[in-house]
């Protein structure tokens, strides 16, 4: 969940300025996953990966946890090892450059950002390591060493919004975003036109959890469950966000709540165990397969062929879905392929902002 956003040497500083937070600390957690091999990439002898993750880090049942399970597959299938980095909110674009500094210091190829936050820093440590391939989640990285991983977002939003008008039986829905950046916009636009698109009538009411360079609302499950607890108590009864492990405390609101329902983000959310007691309110997520960008990001980098330039992950090509777990869809899957159906083929052009 992260707006593209394209960077060149003449827009570092201004990136860099977009993205500073207001207060310093520790600029990371940290773990280690290692197998019997560590060889470095290249050579089929297994890969050295190292994930710098945006705040919430693995264990956010959303965003970072896609990005985790592409690494994992890769780590299983070629062996080596994984070196994870965490954003805190409080980071400054020091933290976030040091971090990758320390990665490819460390001696890991590929290195992966995950989260447009990063894009500055690549900017600056992709230069200063040109036999390092990163990769980067959300943004655009104009360097010779660094693949952009895309997504169209506000494709798979618009399918989550046909769901929602269908579904709702107040004509009132909501979206909930974690922080009010371009990227997050994206998913408001797709989610606004799909329902509106799909029933006029319908009320769809907006709110962010942080803004500006205070990324609190990608990691505060409390701030998730009081705004959607809130539209609840407003009327709403079908609830979108997009917002990290935010969105888990909207889910936790949401159930219970009769006729009541939840659209997750990113992972399929109806699957994680760590949602399970919700299940039953979860009507759909609109997954994002990160996972599968990372996995084919480090095979590249493995088979000595290292992706480069942008690569999008389009609803054309499944970079984007609805979760169809719990079988809450399937009575309005007609509709919901035939929207898919005109946006492949270009008859819907669904809008990137608001």
């Amino acid at each position: 969940m992260r707006r593209v956003a394209k960077l060149s040497a003449a827009c570092i500083a201004t990136a860099a300025l977009a993205l500073t937070a207001t207060a310093c600390g520790s600029t990371s957690s940290e773990n280690d996953s290692s197998s019997s091999s560590s060889a470095s990439s290249g050579g089929g002898s297994g890969v050295k990966i190292g994930l710098a993750f945006d705040v919430g880090g693995r264990g956010d049942r959303s965003f970072n946890d896609s990005a985790a399970r592409g690494a994992d597959k890769a780590k299983a299938e070629f062996g080596g090892s994984i070196k994870e980095l965490t954003a805190k909110t409080s980071d400054t674009e020091a933290d976030r450059e040091q971090r990758l500094t320390d990665l490819a210091d460390a001696g890991y190829n590929p290195i992966v950002g995950v989260g447009f936050s990063y894009a500055a820093s690549m900017t600056k440590v992709a230069a200063k390591y040109p036999k390092v391939s990163f990769g980067i989640v959300d943004s655009v990285v104009e360097a010779k060493n660094v693949d952009s991983i895309t997504f169209t977002e506000e494709q798979g939003s618009y399918l989550a919004g046909v769901a929602a008008a269908l579904k709702t039986k107040k004509n009132h829905v909501g979206f909930i975003g974690g922080v009010d950046v371009p990227l997050i916009k994206k998913f408001e636009a797709g989610f606004t036109q799909g329902v509106h698109d799909t029933k006029p009538a319908v009320k769809v009411d907006t709110q962010y959890l942080s803004h500006g360079s205070d990324f609190s609302g990608f990691a505060s499950p409390d701030k998730g469950k009081a705004a959607a607890s809130g539209m609840l108590d407003n009327g709403a009864d079908v609830i979108y966000s997009a917002a990290g492990s935010s969105g888990n405390g909207a889910i936790e609101a949401v159930n219970g709540v009769k006729g009541a329902w939840a659209i997750g983000v990113d992972s399929d959310q109806y699957n994680i165990p760590g949602l399970a007691k919700y299940k039953a309110s979860i009507l759909t997520s609109m997954v994002k397969n990160v996972d599968v960008g990372v996995y084919d990001f480090v095979k590249s980098v493995h088979d000595g062929k290292p992706l480069t330039g942008v690569n999008n992950y389009s609803l054309a090509k499944n970079g984007v879905s609805l979760a169809t777990s719990g079988g809450f869809i399937d009575d309005i899957k007609t509709q919901l392929d035939a929207a898919k159906q005109k946006i492949v083929d270009g008859s819907i052009k669904v809008k990137t902002t608001p």
